[in-house]
């Protein structure tokens, strides 16, 4: 009689299934919530491993350089020539240097930096942290007595917290001189001229928000691929699921902080 009413009446273990869903996503928060604590807990304690800061440092941005060279780049080219046209139709292509600046600035820089960084410092950082847990060195850390989280995640979201506004500020430039070339080569506008009318309708706020975005975003990126390798289990499975839910996961984030920030700054103006 009792099977009859389970498979007749599922609503409860329904209910039952909801309730242990909704009981890990808390728990699940709850371990983010700690891991963040924890780290800015011992970011401040001694010893501080100022070479290892470095070396990510140098792993994060010089490794990237070229990467983000090239993307910077080409943002400010296309750009440049896709928003040609429709500018055309009002006669105002003068206005051309100003609309690229202010798109550059304001949100592709800093926004296509965090992209390009999660996909390969984020997956990065989640599959070297992930290998080293499975492979029980960072337990092996531990019980020789050294402290693996500050040398292992402390470290790399300090790297990636400095190094990312670096990147994002570069990009800046590199897509400016992008969108220079292609307006000098179809409107022969000196590069003074454009520098002076690119930089004329930004202000303060706009230079602050960047560089606000710029920093939250590499925070973001460092401790999500940390927090996804560091938790990371399954062996080998769990290597590569650390890696894409470093990536997903901190991209997702990356437009949530865009939102919120854009906001934020706007209140201000």
């Amino acid at each position: 009689m009792d099977s009859v009413n389970n498979t007749t009446n599922p609503a409860p273990s329904r209910i039952k299934k909801t309730q242990n869903k909704l009981a890990a996503f808390f728990l699940m928060l709850h371990r983010i919530y700690a891991f963040v604590m924890r780290f800015f807990k011992e970011v401040f304690l001694p010893p501080y491993e100022f070479k290892e800061v470095i070396r990510q440092c140098y792993e994060t941005g010089v490794r990237s350089f070229t990467l983000i060279t090239l993307t910077g780049f080409i943002v400010g080219v296309i750009f440049t020539k896709q928003s040609r046209p429709s500018l055309t139709d009002f006669g105002a292509t003068s206005w051309l240097p100003s609309l690229v600046s202010i798109a550059i600035m304001k949100a592709l820089a800093p926004l296509v930096t965090a992209l390009i960084a999660a996909g390969k410092v984020g997956s990065s950082i989640g599959a070297e942290l992930g290998s080293m847990r499975v492979t029980e060195q960072i337990d092996a850390m531990e019980v020789s007595g050294t402290k693996p989280f500050k040398f292992l995640v402390c470290t790399r979201v300090i790297a990636t917290t400095i190094t990312i506004p670096l990147l994002a500020t570069y990009v800046a430039f590199i897509a400016l001189l992008g969108g220079y070339l292609n307006v000098s080569q179809n409107e022969g506008t000196t590069y003074s001229v454009f520098m002076d009318q690119a930089f004329e309708p930004l202000t303060f706020i706009d230079f602050w928000a960047s560089l606000s975005k710029a920093i939250v975003f590499g925070f973001t990126i460092g401790i999500v691929g940390c927090y996804q390798g560091y938790n990371s289990t399954k062996g080998t499975e769990g290597v590569g699921k650390a890696a894409n839910g470093a990536v997903v996961t901190a991209m997702f984030l990356v437009f949530i902080e865009e939102v919120l920030i854009v906001q934020i700054a706007g209140w201000f103006r």
